[in-house]
């Protein structure tokens, strides 16, 4: 979460690039059911089924964005962050679909080719998706920047699929109308389809990583110690453990200090420990255990560290 938005700016913020992408993507949806309906273009209408799991991806968005929204609850102690993820992981599923169901279609045309019509109105579409795509992911990717929000980047991801694809569209219808080349329609739409696929992958990957708890990014983690380590009562930190709770981190680590500290004067210096992470990361979760400099005791980065040399 950026230092200069509150959690309620944010989701104001995610609430808003969630709808107005549903509605980007419904006027799409209609103006490409013309255009498939006009032109009889496999391509174009590979992008109207591409416009269709947009709708339906942003629906998923726009009520993960506001689940996730909720305040951490009795039975939610972590938050509902983590919707976002699934909301992610669910985009990813549809999007496939779409891209099987395209390539399918693009091989029974391959086998009967079928005539283009009007392919100026098609192209004429097209241009107009692009321009409205284009504003459309510059403004998620800025929301989606400022707030660390998983489902507007994921939301964002397919605009940026369309505005490629559509790129492709009028190439093809353009190729179609001057060298009556049939086949690079249904080229052209198998192509999409086949990035449509990577894409899924690639979200899917994205999602589950976070579900799975994966260690947040290595500059991440580095700024944290690098907090920690800035003061000379710190001795030492180990166990560090990090993971993104939907947007918002959760930092957990031992800190080494002088054993002789009274109890109230350690937690002094850990919430000093904090307040300096916090200014980094201002929404993150962190509990740190104190541990008297120099004790032996079993650590999870020996446990690591042991597995890794293992193999597991």
């Amino acid at each position: 979460m950026s230092s200069q938005l509150t959690k309620a700016q944010s989701d104001r913020l995610k609430n808003l690039a969630a709808c107005t992408s549903i509605s980007v993507a419904v006027i799409l949806c209609l103006l490409k059911i013309f255009g498939a309906f006009v032109t009889d273009s496999l391509a174009v209408l590979s992008s109207m089924v591409d416009s269709l799991s947009d709708i339906f991806a942003s629906l998923i968005t726009l009520i993960a964005v506001r689940y996730s929204a909720k305040p951490a609850s009795a039975t939610h102690r972590y938050g509902y962050g983590k919707a976002e993820a699934l909301s992610s992981l669910t985009q990813a599923a549809f999007i496939a679909g779409s891209g099987l169901f395209v390539i399918y279609d693009g091989f029974n045309r391959f086998v009967s080719p079928r005539q283009i019509a009007d392919t100026g109105i098609g192209l004429i579409i097209m241009v107009i998706s692009i321009l409205a795509t284009l504003a459309l992911i510059t403004f998620q990717r800025h929301v989606a920047k400022i707030t660390k929000s998983q489902a507007i980047l994921a939301d964002s991801a397919h605009y940026v699929v369309d505005l490629l694809t559509n790129g492709s569209i009028i190439l093809s219808l353009i190729v179609v109308q001057f060298f009556d080349f049939l086949w690079f329609d249904t080229l052209t739409a198998v192509l999409i389809a086949a990035y449509l696929l990577f894409n899924a992958y690639d979200l899917a990957k994205q999602a589950i990583a976070q579900l799975l708890d994966k260690e947040l990014d290595e500059n991440i983690r580095s700024e944290v110690i690098k907090c920690a380590k800035s003061f000379d009562f710190i001795q030492g930190i180990h166990d560090f453990r990090s993971r993104d709770l939907g947007g918002t981190y959760l930092f957990e680590f031992h800190l080494e200090l002088d054993g002789n500290l009274s109890l109230y004067q350690a937690h002094h210096y850990c919430n000093m420990v904090e307040e300096k992470i916090l200014s980094k990361y201002p929404d993150a979760q962190i509990i740190v255990h104190q541990d008297p400099a120099g004790i032996k005791e079993e650590r999870l980065d020996n446990k690591i560290t042991h597995n890794k040399k293992k193999g597991k």
